[in-house]
């Protein structure tokens, strides 16, 4: 007899939940180089970031695994200037170990759907050091690479490079926003 496969619960975060988020993605500071963060931001940092994007409507989504949080996703708006209203970018973090069991896929699907709804046009997506992983999650949601920037960052002892994908939304920009 197989034990039945765990169920992957994705839903908005609340604020009780930036202790493990901030968790999550110390780890990617310290040890990772998809952020290129340096130290990991304070736990009241975070708080901030976060409340900051949901107060903008934005969806900041958690995914749990038999009630633990594994891994986190948000959409930010991609520039304050107005002509950029309808385009957002995503983040996508993933507890260290999960890697490749569908968690990070589920989290963009939610963070694409979402923004779909609230009539956003376009996702980008900011890869740092051009994850093979992370490509590979957002090209197959839909998005494209547009873009490569080299050696922007540097973090580790080495010169790392920034990827830049991009999905449209909904309509795209076959016709004008409402």
């Amino acid at each position: 007899m197989t034990s039945p496969t765990p169920t992957l619960l994705i839903r908005d975060s609340v604020e009780d939940d930036v202790v493990v988020i901030q968790d999550i993605y110390a780890h990617h500071v310290l040890h990772g180089t998809a952020s290129f963060e340096l130290t990991p931001p304070t736990l009241q940092e975070m708080q901030q970031r976060r409340a900051d994007i949901v107060a903008k409507g934005l969806p900041y989504f958690v995914a749990e695994l038999e009630g633990a949080i594994v891994g986190y996703a948000y959409a930010t708006m991609y520039r304050p200037r107005p002509a950029y209203r309808f385009t957002v970018e995503d983040s996508v973090y993933v507890r260290e170990g999960l890697a490749g069991k569908g968690v990070g896929r589920a989290l963009l699907h939610a963070v694409i759907e979402r923004c779909t709804a609230l009539g956003y046009r376009q996702m980008l997506a900011v890869i740092g050091d051009s994850s093979a992983a992370s490509l590979a999650l957002h090209k197959a949601l839909g998005f494209e690479q547009v873009g490569l920037f080299r050696s922007v960052g540097f973090k580790f002892g080495q010169w790392r490079d920034t990827a830049m994908l991009e999905r449209e939304l909904g309509e795209g920009s076959c016709t004008l926003p409402t």
